[in-house]
């Protein structure tokens, strides 16, 4: 896994072995920077369920000030503490080692990305949920399969990004 774009451009990235995470793919990470970026300069961003940090790092390499991850899994928060270290960004970043629902309501962001497990649809439902108070751009990473509700709170759908299986849909008030 590499980054994509920026500051970072072409860096390798440690991933975790085996199938318990499921990385963004490049073309979709990819994708997904190009609409965000008039967006993501000086902001904060949070990156939910983590894992690697590639997202979050990815932000960080356009320009975002600061991101915040949340990884409940030991070996990906050591995987994304080794990926900033690597990098010389760790001042530029907040690791948590939490389950993602309680950690949420501790940490603001401008933009949120929340990628739960595919199988997990009531993780989405509560962490959306939880966000639709928020006055922020929520994304959430799902497979094309799972149909999102519309609206969660003042949160309501403006966009959905496509590439194979995957899906990002986007949320504002």
């Amino acid at each position: 896994m590499r980054v994509i774009a920026g500051e970072f451009r072409s860096r390798r990235l440690k991933t975790l072995p085996g199938q318990s995470l499921r990385p963004t793919p490049d073309r979709l990470r990819e994708a997904l920077f190009n609409v965000l970026a008039p967006r993501i300069e000086g902001i904060t961003f949070l990156d939910a369920y983590a894992g690697s940090g590639a997202v979050g790092i990815e932000a960080l390499s356009r320009g975002a000030s600061h991101t915040i991850f949340i990884e409940k899994s030991f070996a990906a928060v050591k995987t994304i503490r080794e990926n900033l270290a690597a990098l010389g960004i760790e001042n530029r970043a907040t690791v948590v080692h939490s389950a993602t629902i309680p950690a949420l309501s501790r940490y603001d962001a401008d933009i949120y990305f929340l990628d739960p497990p595919y199988d997990s649809p009531a993780e989405y439902r509560s962490a959306l949920d939880l966000l639709g108070a928020r006055t922020a751009l929520v994304l959430a990473q799902h497979s094309k399969r799972l149909e999102l509700a519309p609206t969660y709170g003042s949160l309501r759908r403006t966009r959905i990004l496509a590439q194979g299986d995957n899906a990002i849909s986007f949320f504002e008030n």
